[in-house]
């Protein structure tokens, strides 16, 4: 190929590349990232990961890390952008606006359900019945306990502390008919919070 070709297309790509850069952030962008692509690279990212680890529990850890750290840009920009979201100080005003807001700003719909322990009362849990992140991966039967749905919880467990309600985060993988891939965030807030939050209950 010619100098004056490459010069060509440098010269493409370096508008295109400005284009993004200008585009503003309070305003969400139309065009969507394809779930094939956006499938693609997170089977990459396990592959990546799953050849820097020992075991499961690595790699598990591995993706929590790595959704903690898209959770925290997330919720960054949702708090720019959505005008109408304050941030939350409360567990169950924070569950809704992850079940809700944050949901649909990464899968374009709201998560399945939302339910609370009946044995404990710091338990929370996020239900998605088929969360698009994991539609083309396939956990094989050697690694029957992996749940790829770690690097959800990771994004889920920076959107909480964001809101001051720190809590454990973790993935089940929950199959159920017709749904291979049902997914339980379970979440279970620290001692303080949950104290805060009989503190603010009895001031009503």
């Amino acid at each position: 190929m010619q100098a004056s070709n490459l010069l060509k297309l440098d010269t493409r790509a370096s508008k295109r590349s400005n284009m993004l850069l200008e585009q503003s952030l309070a305003k969400p962008r139309r065009d969507k990232v394809s779930l094939g692509a956006f499938a693609f690279l997170f089977a990459e990212i396990i592959r990546y990961s799953q050849n820097r680890v020992l075991g499961i529990q690595d790699l598990e850890a591995k993706l929590n890390e790595l959704g903690k750290r898209v959770g925290v840009r997330v919720f960054e920009l949702l708090m720019w952008r959505e005008k109408n979201v304050h941030r939350e100080t409360r567990v169950l005003p924070t569950l809704m606006f992850i079940n809700t807001v944050v949901w649909r700003a990464l899968f374009d719909k709201q998560a399945d359900s939302l339910g609370h322990s009946t044995e404990n009362d710091d338990e929370y849990m996020i239900t998605d019945n088929e969360p698009s992140i994991l539609k083309y991966i396939s956990v094989p039967k050697e690694m029957a306990s992996f749940s790829p749905g770690a690097f959800l919880a990771g994004v889920v467990e920076a959107i909480v502390e964001g809101c001051q309600c720190p809590a454990r985060v973790t993935s089940h993988l929950v199959p159920a008919d017709g749904m291979p891939l049902k997914t339980v965030i379970l979440l279970k807030f620290n001692q303080e919070v949950m104290e805060r939050e009989k503190r603010l209950e009895t001031t009503k």
